[in-house]
């Protein structure tokens, strides 16, 4: 299971390498770039839960998270593959590194200050769904630009 996971991070990163241009490697991802690795971790996520449907994960995507088991263990699954979540435990300095290598320059001044804002909203969880929801939420209030794959 573990080495299957990390053959899919390893893919995404490959993706996400190779669609960069050299002079936007040190810019942050463009529009495109951002939705094309969004879609791949959709894509991995959605047939683990099966009662997320793409309307469901696109609600999600637009804000509107659904406060049921599914929903929470889908955004937790996206964001462990997004290396934001790990065991139920937000790793902000995770998410920092997700914003300069995956979102527009645009985006990253108001998500950077959202992420610290947010950054305890799991602590004390235990169950790494509700946890990642948590994050989430939190995020979800705080940026007004908000995105999610």
């Amino acid at each position: 299971m573990f080495a299957k996971k990390s053959n899919v991070i390893i893919t995404i990163s490959l993706v996400i390498l190779a669609i960069y241009k050299p002079t936007n490697v040190y810019g942050g991802a463009t529009e495109e770039q951002m939705k094309s690795a969004a879609n791949l971790m959709r894509d991995v996520c959605l047939p683990k839960f099966p009662k997320v449907n793409k309307d469901m994960a696109d609600q999600i995507r637009q804000g509107n998270i659904p406060d049921n088991k599914d929903a929470k263990c889908y955004i937790n699954c996206v964001m462990e593959m997004m290396q934001t979540m790990k065991k139920g435990k937000f790793l902000y300095e995770g998410a920092l590194k997700q914003v300069d290598l995956l979102m527009p320059d645009s985006y990253k001044d108001e998500y950077r200050p959202g992420l610290a804002k947010c950054k305890d909203s799991a602590n004390g969880i235990k169950n790494n769904c509700d946890a990642a929801y948590a994050v989430l939420s939190c995020l979800r209030g705080e940026i007004t630009q908000f995105v999610f794959p």
